[in-house]
């Protein structure tokens, strides 16, 4: 679970800030794919993350402490560095030109990577509580990934980042050890899950538009008179398919979500919507949904994907346990004293250098973890 978190929170942090009307692509009919709002809260742990207590009397490299455990800057540094060159292969160098009430993106990622590592930190610290530690083969994929990872840096990097094969070998051990105790403490959380309570269906639907894209990307609603169109216009699609035309011709016709075909479960997307799509049997077609997002007719392909329900119990049973894991971690991080240097976090900055360009960091753990604390 968490060697996956900032690789999955890389595009869905973005998405969530920027990106509405940009293509995004879930798999929750009535979350449109061109217009969807990725949802962190999916991707991301529930809980709140640690926050630190501004203070002094600090080394000069120290961001915070949390407890008997501190943060560097070297290692904010390979953070914010790995996560904003992830960024830019994604969406460009542009991307740190945009806003969120008042903040940068970039402010808002250097936040979120503190975030992280003060999860990071509590893990450490959680692991201790547990006797959880890492054996030599684990110590020694780490010093591999440090070893691997420190030779795939330029020069510039190195310095830049402040970093050592030492200190980045360090680095992966402690990521292990937030792995290990993640999965230490659910390793008996293993929930039966019915193939109702995780019943996929799979859908096809015709979505016809209440709302415009504003120039920075957000949904802008229909004024009465447009949306009356957009009903007419559905209202003579319902008419047209009551007439026997056939559905997927006047998909193809219509639509104006770029994808048509969804398989998702229950609690995915709107109650409406959701409530409209279940009731229907296989080839069965509704009356016209109302969502945020427009007008819907849904025609329903299957009333049970099995490779799609399986899959979504895994999902469920990762659910339970982060749960589980996170009312353990609230109730230990809740009794941390943790302390942040505020010099030393205010002069940390995104380095904007073409010579800087490392991503790596992440992948390379994956490579030597993937599965080694169990199935992830």
């Amino acid at each position: 679970m968490r060697k996956k978190y900032l690789l999955i929170l890389l595009c869905v942090y973005a998405l969530s800030l920027f990106c509405v009307g940009c293509g995004g692509n879930t798999e929750a009919a009535g979350r449109e794919s061109e217009y969807a709002e990725a949802e962190a809260a999916d991707k991301k742990d529930d809980r709140e993350p640690i926050k630190v207590v501004l203070t002094t009397g600090f080394g000069k490299d120290e961001v915070f402490r949390i407890e008997s455990t501190s943060c560097s800057v070297s290692e904010v540094m390979v953070y914010l560095t790995n996560t904003q060159n992830q960024y830019e292969g994604i969406y460009g160098k542009r991307i740190w030109e945009k806003t969120l009430r008042g903040a940068t993106l970039e402010q808002n990622v250097k936040d979120t990577v503190l975030a992280e590592l003060a999860e990071i930190k509590v893990m450490s610290l959680l692991a201790g509580k547990y006797g959880v530690t890492l054996n030599e083969r684990e110590k020694a994929l780490a010093q591999q990934a440090g070893s691997e990872y420190y030779a795939s840096l330029n020069e510039t990097e190195i310095s830049a980042m402040g970093v050592d094969e030492k200190s980045l070998s360090a680095m992966y051990e402690e990521y292990a050890i937030a792995d290990k105790v993640y999965r230490y403490i659910i390793k008996d959380i293993n929930p039966e899950i019915s193939d109702d309570e995780a019943r996929t269906i799979t859908i096809s639907h015709i979505l016809i538009k209440t709302y415009s894209t504003g120039s920075g990307g957000q949904r802008v609603p229909y004024e009465a008179a447009e949306k009356r169109k957009a009903r007419e216009k559905v209202e003579q699609i319902l008419a047209e398919i009551q007439a026997g035309e056939d559905f997927d011709s006047l998909v193809t016709r219509y639509n104006e979500d770029s994808k048509s075909i969804y398989s998702f479960g229950k609690g995915e997307m709107e109650e409406d919507f959701e409530k409209a799509a279940f009731n229907l049997g296989n080839g069965e077609i509704s009356d016209i949904v109302e969502t945020e997002y427009g007008y819907h007719i849904i025609k329903c392909i299957s009333t049970f994907n099995k490779e799609e329900t399986d899959a979504n119990k895994v999902k469920i049973v990762e659910q339970r346990r982060k749960e589980v894991f996170s009312q353990e971690y609230d109730a230990f991080a809740e009794s941390l004293a943790r302390n942040m240097n505020p010099d030393v976090w205010e002069s940390i900055a995104m380095i904007h250098d073409d010579n800087v360009s490392t991503a790596g960091f992440f992948r390379i753990y994956e490579k030597y973890f993937d599965g080694v604390f169990g199935q992830n």
